[in-house]
């Protein structure tokens, strides 16, 4: 027993001497990442523990990593927020983006504050600044220090909307030393799926701390003015009377490949259009080029909204945030990216919402059991390369009915799986008002 303490001890020492080794480095990356991306630069204080709060009132703490998370958490937080009108929710994002959504989606219920990253004497200050009463970490934000701290300060800890792929749960086992006690003192795991939390145990967490509430992405509303946006975005892009083939979430490695298809595809529906939606809308420029060397004329959205032309484009490349939902919902074809290369995929819930029919690459563990759930129901079709990509995207675009058929399938298995921000919500009012007791 004690030389198991010992060797965990060493190896937290180990985490956070090579955090602090880094340290110049995560300056070094946060000024190269500022000069395209000038939030980077802004609130750097918040990142090294240095928070600071409008008043004394108790806090819940909500950690999301960036917009998606945020945007997935956001019915389940103002549930939180409605149920104790008299705390102060705090919301902290590592991401500029998130930082975006938090203000837009959240704005009059929560406050945002950037993270700490995840370094002894930043996460200290961080929770002695803020004394939340109890810390709510989504999906795979598992830190260490953040979550050993918090113990420390005993500050209850639980992990929601919680996945863990095969490969991931390969990675925790290789460091056992360091994960096994860091999950033992999360107070609760919310899982979206029986598989996810059968990882989790065989991690060695108890089942008793162990859930299965569902995907809180299922739960997103559907803005009210999204007819009006979609039809805004049509008339912005000129896109009366034509196809539409929408190439979301993409990531480096996948735009050649995507515009290897639209040539193709070009040949057959001279009128489709392609809207290219990177994952980092700063690569936008990057793509616009891209675009271009494969001989089509190629606009960024913002340049499109500045400046109405009469020349038609016939690639648009996305380069700002809040806009995916309403081009789901305006494409009658969408690919999610993060698929045709090994990232894991992208979350392919978004286009269901809007009856529009899902294309993705064959690397989809991130979502794998969404993507089984899509695919059975004849929502999503996966392909593996350029030639079955052409052939999948050709043949919904040929035939209105299955288009439909496709988007109807996807709309009812996204409602047939709403309720996970309920049952999660529940949980947590469980949790804290054990800590009050």
């Amino acid at each position: 027993m004690v030389s198991s303490h010992i060797k965990v001890t060493v190896a937290l020492r180990i985490y956070r001497t090579f955090l602090l080794l880094a340290t110049p480095f995560i300056f070094m990356r946060l000024w190269w990442r500022g000069r395209r991306e000038l939030e980077y630069r802004r609130r750097l204080a918040e990142r090294f523990g240095f928070v600071g709060l409008s008043d004394a009132r108790s806090v819940i703490w909500f950690h999301a990593v960036s917009a998606g998370e945020v945007i997935a958490a956001a019915p389940l937080i103002r549930r939180i927020a409605d149920h104790y009108p008299g705390d102060q929710v705090l919301v902290t994002t590592m991401t500029p983006t998130g930082a975006e959504q938090v203000a837009g989606l959240l704005g009059d219920v929560a406050v945002h504050r950037y993270a700490p990253y995840d370094m002894t004497f930043a996460v200290k200050r961080y929770l002695r600044a803020v004394q939340p009463r109890i810390l709510v970490l989504m999906e795979t934000e598992l830190w260490p220090n953040l979550i050993h701290q918090a113990a420390m300060e005993s500050v209850p800890t639980c992990l929601i909307n919680g996945r863990l792929s095969a490969r991931s749960t390969q990675g925790y086992q290789r460091l056992a030393i360091i994960s096994k006690p860091m999950l033992a003192l999360l107070a609760h795991i919310s899982c979206q799926y029986p598989a996810h939390a059968e990882r989790f145990q065989s991690l060695g967490v108890d089942p008793q701390r162990l859930s299965v509430s569902g995907n809180l992405k299922f739960d997103r509303a559907v803005p009210e003015d999204l007819a009006q946006r979609r039809t805004d975005l049509i008339d912005l892009c000129q896109l009366q009377g034509q196809l539409v083939w929408l190439a979301a979430s993409t990531h480096s490695g996948e735009e050649s490949q995507v515009l290897q298809c639209f040539e193709q595809l070009r040949i057959r529906f001279p009128q489709l259009q392609l809207i290219l939606a990177p994952r980092h809308p700063h690569r936008a420029e990057s793509l616009v080029k891209l675009a271009q060397s494969f001989g089509f004329s190629a606009k960024c959205l913002s340049a499109m909204r500045e400046s109405v032309s009469d020349t038609p484009v016939g690639v648009v490349i996305v380069d700002q945030m809040g806009v995916l939902l309403p081009l789901y919902d305006l494409a009658d074809v969408a690919f999610v990216g993060g698929s045709l290369i090994p990232f894991g995929g992208q979350n392919p819930i978004e286009p269901a919402l809007v009856r529009t029919p899902v294309v993705s690459g064959p690397h989809c563990f991130n979502f794998a059991e969404i993507a089984e759930k899509l695919v059975e129901a004849g929502a999503m079709y996966q392909v593996t390369s350029v030639t079955t990509l052409v052939d999948t995207v050709a043949m919904l675009l040929d035939d209105a009915v299955l288009r439909e058929r496709s988007g109807a399938a996807g709309y009812a298995e996204a409602m047939a799986n709403k309720g996970a921000s309920k049952r999660v919500a529940e949980r947590l009012i469980q949790l804290i008002g054990d800590t009050a007791q």
